[in-house]
């Protein structure tokens, strides 16, 4: 684990030190969990979800097009255009 230091409101820290005492867990431990929910709730998907997400779905589409891999840019170029 990393050593780190957070500054607290008094509320905060009375609150935590309180259900730290109820829960029979540390601060610390308190801490970590409410940083899980926070990086568990948040939008932007983590760079190895992306790149689960992205092997997912490669090879699973058709466009139709034999020459896709050579001219991907012309495609692109054209779709912009539109």
């Amino acid at each position: 684990m990393i050593r780190t230091q957070v500054q607290l409101t008094q509320p905060q820290y009375t609150a935590l030190k309180g259900l730290s005492r109820v829960e029979n867990v540390s601060m610390a431990e308190l801490i970590r969990r409410a940083v899980d929910l926070v990086i568990g709730s948040s939008p932007i998907p983590s760079r190895e979800l992306r790149k689960q997400r992205a092997l997912a779905v490669a090879g699973k589409f058709s466009s139709g097009s034999s020459d896709v891999s050579i001219r991907h840019d012309e495609y692109l170029a054209d779709l912009y255009a539109k």
